[in-house]
């Protein structure tokens, strides 16, 4: 999340604080809106530093995957 926290304060410009602030009511309202199960796992991944990289790296791969795959089916 602090990663989330710092694009937000670098790309508004308002603090810190604010930012957290906001992430924390983004992150409570979408875990509420979906299914308990997967609310209480996104919560839960936004909130852990060491998965939220892990998913960033793995949504990276996976983009890489698909635009490698997308230009070879170009040729």
């Amino acid at each position: 999340m602090n990663e989330l926290v710092a694009l937000i304060v670098k790309k508004t410009k308002i603090s810190e604080t604010m930012a957290v602030m906001i992430v924390n009511i983004v992150v409570d309202y979408i875990s509420k809106k979906l299914p308990a199960p997967f609310g209480s796992q996104v919560k839960a991944i936004l909130e852990n530093e060491a998965l939220m990289e892990g998913a960033g790296d793995l949504l990276e791969g996976l983009a890489t995957a698909a635009a490698k795959k997308k230009s070879t089916k170009k040729k």
